[in-house]
């Protein structure tokens, strides 16, 4: 336990840093304005034209507003629950992806591409770390599933939910609700929320969804072959899959069916992610947007060039009708779906049954949506522990 006496001596501490840091002429020392105006691109969103927080906060000596976004989602609640969230594959072992994996890959590929295109690196982080933090259990059946029992209330979405969780919903400060991240990061994720009404979106957000799109296709070729779902022979029948194999085969030969599904994955991300910094340099070497705003308005969206896009399309589509309505998976996605929906019933008929936290939003937000919220948040496993204690 810290005494009185430590925590002042600890407090005066960091003051005087402060004080010496600001004062400081060390030529090692540079802040974030100076960092950025070395290695940012004009067209990129530099931290000190950001239009701020709702509440406002003091600027920090050595971190950016970017910075303290992302490390505010790394430490949230809801952000930690990702671990145990579905992506696809539900209960099918435990090699596939879950959400905190698949974030942390699209964290990985969209840095990539917003260091090779000189963005906001920061930015780019903070966005992708909360892109999917309001994923329900059990994936995109989940998600279903909440939405038809929430259809007569506006249905529920996880990019609506992942603004409630980040605004609301999340408790880490003495006097606001939710996390007060900047106004760039909720902006990036209200724009997929309706993308046909949504506005022109920031660079970096773009990226964010570029990479989201490159690393889903990839690692659902993966984790597809590796579940069985599709042999290596089945998975040759994708056009945009065939290429990279012959690609891959151009430089070695690969005897096993292992190596190659490995070899697929990384050139179908290498592909994609040379193809688009290549694609959008031209583009932004033609258009010299002179600042972020102004970039918004560009005639192309950060992505692949025509051909490669309408490979990827086949792609998507291939994954969709041979992976994801898989018989195997179907069976599982039903399962999970009618659990959720018995679960809201339950907590429909029987409210007192909600935490404390949920009773008290009822009269905020309405039972059903309060409902919404608690299922919403839960993992996996711990829906599957309620289920068992509750039905």
């Amino acid at each position: 336990m810290v005494s009185k006496g430590n925590v002042d001596f600890r407090k005066t501490s960091i003051q005087h840093w402060h004080r010496h840091m600001s004062t400081s002429t060390w030529p090692g020392l540079q802040t974030i304005v100076q960092r950025e105006e070395l290695l940012l691109a004009p067209y990129a969103m530099h931290s000190k034209d950001s239009t701020g927080r709702q509440h406002p906060e003091p600027d920090h000596l050595y971190r950016g507003p970017f910075q303290r976004d992302r490390d505010r989602i790394l430490h949230s609640a809801a952000y930690r629950r990702l671990a145990d969230k579905t992506q696809v594959f539900t209960g099918q072992g435990d090699y596939h992806r879950t959400r905190l994996t698949h974030t942390l890959e699209v964290a990985s590929i969209a840095r990539t591409i917003g260091r090779a295109l000189r963005l906001n690196e920061d930015l780019i982080e903070a966005m992708a770390m909360v892109h999917d933090i309001g994923h329900p259990p059990f994936g995109h059946a989940g998600e279903e599933a909440l939405h038809e029992c929430l259809l007569e209330d506006g249905g529920f979405s996880h990019n609506q939910y992942a603004l409630c969780l980040v605004q609301e919903l999340e408790i880490r400060y003495e006097h606001f609700p939710g996390l007060n991240l900047t106004r760039e990061v909720l902006e990036g994720q209200s724009s997929r929320i309706d993308k046909t009404t949504a506005s022109p979106t920031l660079l970096e957000a773009q990226v964010v969804d570029a990479a989201d799109s490159i690393t889903y296709d990839s690692h659902d070729v993966d984790d597809a072959v590796q579940l069985n779902l599709l042999t290596m022979d089945e998975l040759l029948e994708s056009p945009m899959v065939r290429e990279a194999a012959r690609r891959v085969k151009e430089r070695s030969a690969l005897p096993h069916d292992q190596q190659l599904r490995k070899a697929i994955v990384h050139e179908l991300i290498d592909w994609q992610v040379s193809n688009m910094l290549e694609w959008c340099s031209h583009n932004l070497k033609q258009d010299c947007p002179p600042n972020s705003e102004a970039a918004r308005k560009l005639p192309f969206q950060i992505g692949p060039d025509d051909e490669l896009t309408k490979l990827k399309t086949g792609l998507e589509q291939f994954l969709h009708q041979r992976v994801y309505r898989h018989e195997r998976l179907i069976k599982v996605r039903r399962l999970a779906q009618d659990q959720l929906r018995e679960m809201f019933d339950q907590f429909q008929k029987h409210p007192e049954l909600l935490p404390v936290k949920f009773q008290n939003r009822i009269q905020q937000c309405g039972l059903r949506h309060s409902i919404g919220n608690y299922l919403a948040g839960m993992t996996d496993r711990y829906f599957q522990q309620q289920y068992q204690q509750l039905t």
